[in-house]
């Protein structure tokens, strides 16, 4: 089990006109042992809580993809695609929307600085791990990348934050630091957002989560 000082994770069922009104910004606050807790909803009664990032804006973050005007046409198109993929691989369909959202906006042709490429942003070295031999099709980039997410998620014991931190900074990173979000602005900005939109994507009732890590 993952030491509990360094990764909590809370689930509080809230009402959805409160997660409305704050799921585009996250809070945070540094405890005496040095954890870092993040948070979407705002006080909880806890004025430790500071605003940390606004949707579109960050104290010194990094912007992380076009998740602010994402392409709602390429979000029907490429909708059944996904579906197929999540159930091929058994990754929740909304985990996935929300992967993508913050990736490309649905963009296929998307390019990182880094080299990672189309909707979710396969490096080449991972496309060609997961057998995507043009990793500009749509379908294949989705099919790789879901795969990969199936493997972080089974890698890391179905923790959630951990498999999207791997995503974004590589497995390696994650096990390197413990089992732990790595320490890294833009991961800890990634997994903030994923998870933001796969809470208000998710069919099921909303929570809320809080997210302890060590910097």
């Amino acid at each position: 089990m993952y030491n509990k000082t360094w990764l909590l994770l809370i689930f509080i069922g809230v009402a959805w006109g409160a997660m409305s009104a704050a799921r585009a910004d996250i809070y945070k606050f540094t405890d005496a042992n040095g954890v870092t807790h993040f948070h979407n909803i705002p006080n909880l009664g806890d004025p430790r809580y500071k605003l940390y990032k606004r949707e579109g804006k960050s104290r010194g973050a990094v912007k992380l993809g076009n998740t602010n005007q994402f392409n709602k046409v390429n979000r029907q198109r490429f909708k059944p695609m996904i579906a197929t993929a999540a159930q091929r691989y058994q990754v929740d369909e909304a985990l996935l929307h929300a992967v993508i959202m913050t990736e490309s906006g649905y963009d296929p042709n998307a390019i990182s600085p880094k080299g990672a490429v189309g909707l979710m942003q396969l490096m080449p070295e991972t496309a060609k791990r997961y057998g995507v031999t043009n990793i500009n099709d749509p379908t294949q980039n989705i099919q790789g990348g879901t795969r990969y997410m199936r493997y972080l998620l089974g890698l890391f014991d179905n923790n959630l934050q951990l498999a999207l931190a791997a995503y974004n900074a590589g497995e390696n990173a994650v096990i390197n630091y413990g089992h732990r979000i790595p320490p890294y602005e833009e991961t800890v900005n990634y997994v903030a957002k994923v998870l933001s939109f796969y809470r208000t994507l998710q069919d099921k009732p909303r929570v809320t989560q809080t997210i302890a890590q060590s910097q």
